[in-house]
């Protein structure tokens, strides 16, 4: 099959292989993301998927799997993708914006699942900046986004996420940090509902991006909405893996996003690259 970007993806009938793909679309009509789903029974990695688009000359298209066997998360850690138990997806956008606002994707996109989560089950899940999901201090989602620039835009960017979803246990190496919707809901949970929540929700954080950064936005931006979903932001003692490690108290975000803490050293660090966990 040949999709309108011009690239290559072989046909996949997903209603056979047990997701429901075609009411995925219609749940999304009318969003960035309409008519763009492609989903497969097993890949190494949906975002290499959907970097491999892009590098090709795609903008724009989401591809899901029921398995991944070479999943990333970030910083370059393994992600856990379950057959058939988690939704793995990855969206390829271009959106207007400068490269200084590439982390704020990452933001954007937890707040999205955040909204996604809480619509499908009920519960609310905490973002621990920049990228996971917690459900009772227990990760239940990550975000991987990578980005390519042009000048000082954005060229595009490749959103992963996964959501653990139907998950009953984990391997022993994970079982005191990883949970799944199903575990603390408690219920059946439909990765094609979910799928549908969490692309139009990603839709619109995105035009909420591209209009803030035109300045069109009068109320609450992403950086005070992202600092009222998580209780990472202020007040929260973690340490920190990264410049040797230290420990300290988040003290909120900076203009470009990254997390602020407030050292144990004596010394108001910027948090560039993660690995921020609970002291």
């Amino acid at each position: 099959m040949c999709t309108e970007d011009g690239v290559n993806q072989p046909r996949i009938d997903a209603d056979e292989r047990g997701f429901g793909l075609a009411a995925v679309e219609t749940g999304i009509a009318g969003t960035i993301f309409a008519g763009q789903v492609r989903h497969f029974p097993s890949v190494g990695s949906t975002n290499v998927l959907a970097l491999e688009a892009a590098q090709a000359g795609a903008r724009s298209g989401v591809w899901v799997a029921d398995e991944q066997t070479a999943g990333r998360g970030r910083g370059g850690h393994g992600w856990h993708s379950a057959a058939g138990d988690g939704l793995y997806v990855s969206a390829l956008v271009a959106p207007p914006l400068p490269m200084t606002m590439a982390l704020w994707l990452s933001l954007a996109t937890g707040l999205a699942a955040r909204t996604a989560i809480a619509e499908v089950t009920g519960m609310t899940v905490d973002v621990r900046w920049p990228n996971d999901l917690l459900l009772h201090r227990k990760k239940c989602a990550g975000i991987l986004v990578e980005t390519a620039v042009e000048g000082e835009m954005l060229r595009y960017a490749v959103i992963g996420i996964g959501i653990n979803v139907k998950h009953r246990s984990f391997p022993a190496e994970l079982e005191a940090i990883a949970t799944s919707l199903r575990l603390e809901s408690g219920g059946e949970i439909s990765r094609e509902a979910l799928l549908v929540a969490l692309l139009r929700s990603l839709d619109k954080e995105i035009g909420l991006l591209v209009q803030e950064h035109r300045g069109e936005i009068a109320g609450t931006g992403l950086l005070e909405r992202f600092a009222e979903a998580s209780s990472w932001v202020r007040g929260k003692r973690v340490r920190v893996d990264e410049g040797g490690g230290y420990t300290g108290v988040t003290g909120g975000l900076d203009a470009r996003g990254f997390l602020l803490v407030d050292g144990d050293d004596g010394v108001r660090h910027t948090v560039l690259s993660g690995g921020v966990r609970e002291d």
